[in-house]
């Protein structure tokens, strides 16, 4: 019997090319949800392939991947280097820890 390894499920490369598409217009100061990525993809079901996505985005690419935010403005886990980088730009933080989205989010259409 042949051993039959399960590979893990890949990401459409067409999809990760649209998040990573998105994330690289983000401006500094601004930050944008996983679940608004997904909206403007016309995916509004894919908030968590948008972060899947952003988790293995090719280092050479230099994305933004730090102004992606959840839905309440709660940065990554673990990622203490986050809130670092979205301060040295001017992002608002609310006392809770969250970003300040009424402030900071950035609408994509803003500059399309």
């Amino acid at each position: 019997m042949k051993d039959y390894k399960v590979s893990k499920e890949t990401m459409s490369d067409t999809f990760c090319r649209e998040v990573y598409a998105v994330v690289r217009d983000i401006p500094a100061g601004k930050v944008i949800s996983y679940g608004e990525i997904a909206a403007l993809l016309g995916k509004p079901q894919c908030s968590r392939m948008v972060g899947r996505s952003l988790k293995q985005v090719p280092s050479d690419l230099n994305l933004p991947c730090h102004r992606v935010v959840n839905a309440q403005g709660r940065l990554v886990p673990g990622w203490e280097e986050q809130r670092t980088l979205l301060q040295h730009e001017g992002v608002c933080f609310k006392k809770s820890g969250n970003v300040d989205m009424a402030r900071c989010l950035w609408k994509y259409d803003e500059i399309r």
